[in-house]
């Protein structure tokens, strides 16, 4: 099987755990903050949802150089506009994954702030790294500051205390 075929397969399973977390988004909870030095809920969730654009800032380059990175974050604002950035940066993420060949994923890709460089690495690492388990870290965070909210979780990988009689 060819590797971007195991990480489709693996990016639309975390998409649809993700969909399950984002429909149920308290709009009206967006500037939470369960403490001062974490993000507000609406940029933890919308955080979320751009992270899936790291496929093809992965994949279609050879680094990511802060210095030269105009990063504007996605904000959404409620469910409707974080399930819409969640499905068309799936959908662009497949589309990259499906034109990429197995040699791309052993290629090196660098992040770095000009000079200083923070890490080289196989971008088929990168993928699994600063992509998938970057996205399952923050829906975690997300799932917690529900629990702090009193908005039912969602499970991610079996039925939480919410969806059970435990």
């Amino acid at each position: 099987m060819p590797i971007n075929e195991t990480f489709i397969g693996e990016l639309q399973h975390a998409a649809a755990t993700t969909r399950k977390f984002f429909e149920r988004y308290p709009a009206d909870q967006g500037d939470y903050q369960p403490h001062e030095k974490s993000m507000s809920l609406k940029r933890l969730a919308s955080h979320v949802a751009e992270l899936i654009t790291w496929v093809s800032v992965t994949l279609d380059h050879d680094e990511l150089d802060f210095a030269k990175f105009d990063y504007k974050p996605m904000i959404a604002e409620n469910s409707e506009q974080l399930i819409a950035m969640l499905d068309k940066n799936v959908n662009d993420a497949i589309d990259c994954l499906k034109r990429t060949d197995d040699a791309v994923f052993m290629q090196n890709w660098t992040m770095r702030q000009g000079e200083q460089i923070f890490l080289t690495m196989p971008k088929i690492a990168v993928l699994r790294e600063f992509v998938m388990n970057h996205l399952v870290h923050h829906r975690a965070q997300l799932g917690v500051y529900y629990r702090l909210l009193n908005v039912p979780v969602p499970g991610s990988f079996g039925p939480t205390a919410d969806e059970t009689n435990m």
